[in-house]
Parts: C-alpha cells; sequence; structure tokens
C-alpha cells in the first residue's frame, strides 16, 4: 500500500532502492506518527473536516495502535511503504472511509518531519537523564576524592599538582555545557511543523496553534516553507549537541585508558570489568574504555554525514532526507549506552592515594617554589630563574604542601555551584508540558 498510488507499479529494483531501510526504521518512530494522527484529527474535528462519530471512532481506534505499539505487537506489512501507510491501513480496514479522512490538509513530508521531531524530543529527554545520572557520579567521586593529589599535565610532561577532585569535577563541569547545547538543539526541535504538509500550506481552514498546544509543543514553525526546510536542519543541529557530548566522553575515555596504564598507575578498575589477554596472563584490559572512546568518536563524525547530505539543497523537500534517518535514529541509543556504561564503569572506578610522594612526582611542585619566592618579595622573573637554577644543579628540594585556595582550584573545587549550573539546565527542558500533552492525548 501507497498513498500516493495511482494504477502503475513501481519496478522492484526501484522500490528496494528506494524504500531502502524505511520500513524497519519508521518502527522507532510509530509511537510519534500515531500521537500526531491524535493531535491531527482533533484539529480536523475541530475545523469540521471530521465529523463527531468519525473523530471518536478514529480516535479510540488510534489508541488501540498506540498500546499494541508500546506492547511491541505493531509490524508494518510487506507491501506497505512506511509507518504512515501502515496506520492509515489499519484504521480503513477498521473503520472503512473515516480512516481514509485522517491525511486531509497533511502530507508524509510534514508527518515525517513531525514524527521526527517528537521522536528527537522523547530522545533528547532521555539523553538528559543519562548526562544527569553521569554528572551525579562525577561530582560525587570529585567530592570523595577532593584531597587526593595527582600530578598535572601540559604536552604529557608532568607540570603542576591537581588532584581527582579537580578530575573528576572537570568532566562534570564539561557535562554541563554539553547539555546545554543539547538543550538548544531540544528547543530547535521542540517546533510543530504540522499543517506545512508538502512544504506550502492547505487550503484547508486549519489550526495550528491547536495542534501545537495538544503535542506540548513550545510554538511552531511559523513559515511553512521554513518548516520543511528544517528537515535535515533540526537532525545536524542535535548531531553537532551529541558532538559536544560525545567529545567528553571520548576525552575522559582517553585519560582512564592513559590514568590505568603500569606507566601511570592512577587508577584500576575491579578485575570483573577489565578483559584479559590469550597469550599474556597479566593483562588487565580497560576495553571498556577502549570502546568508550571509539564509539563516542563515531558518534562525533554524525554532524559531518548529515551536513554532507543536507547542504546545497535548495528549498522544499528532497529524498536525500531519507539517508540522514539511517545514522540519526539509531545514534541516540549509541549514544545513551556509552552514557550508562562510563556512568557504570566510573562508579567502580578506583583511585590510587599518595601519588605525589614519588620523587619522580617532585617538579610538579616547581611552581609553588616559586610563588612561595614571589610571596617574600622577590620579583616573579627573578623567583623563576632561582627556581630554575636548582633544579639544574640537583639542588630543588620542594616543600609539597600546597594552598590553592581560590574559586575553581584544588582547595576550592566549587562543586556546589557546578551542581546548581547543571540543575538550571535540567530544568530549562520544562518536560512536565510534553508529559501532560502526551497524557492528554492518550487518556
Amino acid at each position: 500500500m501507497k498513498l500516493w498510488h495511482k494504477g502503475t507499479d513501481v519496478n522492484q529494483r526501484i522500490e528496494e532502492f528506494t524504500v531502502g531501510r524505511d520500513r524497519e526504521l519508521d518502527l522507532l518512530l510509530a509511537s510519534f506518527d500515531v500521537l500526531g494522527s491524535l493531535a491531527h484529527t482533533a484539529m480536523l474535528n475541530k475545523v469540521g473536516l471530521l465529523n463527531d462519530t468519525d473523530y471518536q471512532a478514529v480516535s479510540r481506534e488510534l489508541k488501540v495502535i498506540y498500546r499494541d505499539i508500546e506492547a511491541g505487537h505493531f509490524s508494518i506489512e510487506e507491501g506497505v511503504e512506511d509507518v504512515h501507510s501502515q496506520v492509515e491501513l489499519q484504521l480503513t480496514r477498521k473503520l472503512g472511509d473515516a480512516g481514509k479522512k485522517i491525511h486531509s490538509a497533511r502530507s508524509r513530508n510534514d508527518q515525517v518531519l513531525l514524527d521526527i521531531k517528537l521522536f528527537t524530543r522523547s530522545k533528547l529527554l532521555e539523553t538528559t537523564d543519562a548526562v544527569e545520572a553521569l554528572f551525579r557520579v562525577l561530582i560525587t567521586k570529585s567530592n570523595a576524592h577532593k584531597d587526593v593529589l595527582i600530578p598535572g599535565y601540559t604536552h604529557l610532561q608532568i607540570a603542576m599538582p591537581s588532584s581527582f577532585g579537580l578530575w573528576f569535577g572537570a568532566y562534570a563541569e564539561s557535562l554541563s555545557d554539553d547539555l546545554l547545547l543539547l538543550q538548544t538543539a531540544y528547543k530547535i526541535a521542540n517546533q510543530n511543523p504540522l499543517g506545512s504538509a508538502a512544504g506550502y500550506g492547505s487550503s484547508f481552514p486549519i489550526d495550528r496553534q491547536m495542534t501545537t498546544d495538544l503535542l506540548g509543543f513550545d510554538r511552531m514553525n511559523y513559515n511553512v516553507v521554513y518548516a520543511q526546510m528544517g528537515r535535515g536542519k533540526v537532525e545536524k543541529m542535535v548531531a553537532f549537541a551529541i558532538n559536544s557530548l560525545a567529545g567528553t566522553l571520548s576525552r575522559l575515555a582517553y585519560d582512564v585508558c592513559l590514568f590505568m596504564s603500569q606507566n601511570f598507575g592512577f587508577v584500576s578498575l575491579p578485575d570483573e570489568l577489565t578483559t584479559g589477554s590469550s597469550i599474556m596472563p597479566h593483562k588487565k584490559n580497560p576495553d571498556v574504555f577502549e570502546l568508550l572512546r571509539a564509539k563516542s568518536n563515531k558518534l562525533q563524525a554524525l554532524a559531518t554525514e548529515i551536513t554532507l547530505i543536507s547542504n546545497n539543497l535548495p528549498s522544499g523537500y528532497f529524498r536525500d532526507m531519507q539517508i540522514i534517518k539511517e545514522s540519526y535514529l539509531e545514534s541516540f541509543d549509541s549514544l545513551i549506552a556509552c552514557l550508562d556504561m562510563a556512568t557504570f564503569a566510573l562508579e567502580n572506578l578506583q583511585v590510587k592515594q599518595g601519588l605525589l610522594e614519588n620523587d619522580m612526582y617532585k617538579y610538579v611542585f616547581s611552581v609553588e617554589e616559586v610563588n612561595r619566592e614571589v610571596l617574600k618579595g622577590v620579583p616573579f622573573r627573578e623567583a623563576y630563574k632561582l627556581i630554575g637554577e636548582r633544579i639544574q644543579k640537583g639542588e630543588f628540594d620542594p616543600d609539597t604542601q600546597i594552598h590553592h585556595t581560590h574559586q575553581g582550584s584544588i582547595g576550592n573545587l566549587m562543586n556546589a555551584e557546578i551542581e546548581s549550573k547543571f540543575d538550571e539546565i535540567v530544568q530549562g527542558f520544562n518536560r512536565a508540558n510534553v508529559e501532560k500533552a502526551q497524557q492528554e492525548l492518550l487518556k
């Protein structure tokens, strides 16, 4: 079944090439397609394009289909082109002509736009939950190990004193900025395209504000041409946010891999969270963090892929956009799985105490010694030269006590402020409005 079928069958090779993975991927959009139809048919009833009897029957049957989808009992039949066609087919089988009326004043173009936006909105909220879980672990670890010193590095050369509190806290605050970018993408996605039809609106007297409210959107995409141009743009904006978040995960994973090597020996994992070697009996490999790094780096490629597919297209709809779905829809599950695994592994990460007691790290205190001379009244450049000469002569014997007190330093992590910053961003998603709208549609 094809909504556009006019009596001529499409060549089988063309059929297979153009449909691609749509039927498989559309299952991910099915519940959102039904939510969109519930809002659309309620609007059609209000403006007089669907009578009360047909509307009540259609609404009732759409909720049955929604429950089937949630229970895993929904499928797209062989020969049915996509999820939109399948839902309409089931309605028509059950209700006859009433089922055929639901497509009035919309196109598959604005249907899929809507489905992808509702899917995106839902997945971004799931991602937010996963980011929050990781953030809480990092802050907890930071507070617990705020006094455990480690060497800081520049150019992979020992530089100045740092701490596990500072290291864990750095990634926590990085996540807060990643989440702010994710929230921006969420707000771009959370605008209603329904009613733009094929990209040029409709001659029917539809009420786009009504569907905007029913679906819990912040606002509508006002201009119908721009609404259609949003296909690909929304996905790209979300992909840039995913890129940022995946970049933080990748860098964190790299640090752990480095810190777990025997040359560093800063952290360790319980044996059951590591893997071994087929010939080297001593090996305890951090495969989980290596794969986190690789999967995160793969996710960072998504924005480039979407950009290259959607670049240089004129306004209006083009089938190129179908290809974006193949990478985009599945990227969220990969990202959430990475976040969940990072949370689990970091909860079990063990840190080593007393690292800076090792004489090999004594030069991380060189700046501390320079600063002590400055506090005695020695000009900085003279103090720098004095300590440099001691190091060159092998006479450097530092005081390993440190006193960093300014905001964001070893002695003043500002974790409470970082948490407050993060919580404010989480609240900005305003998910209560979305949840309330969905409950109202389905009740």
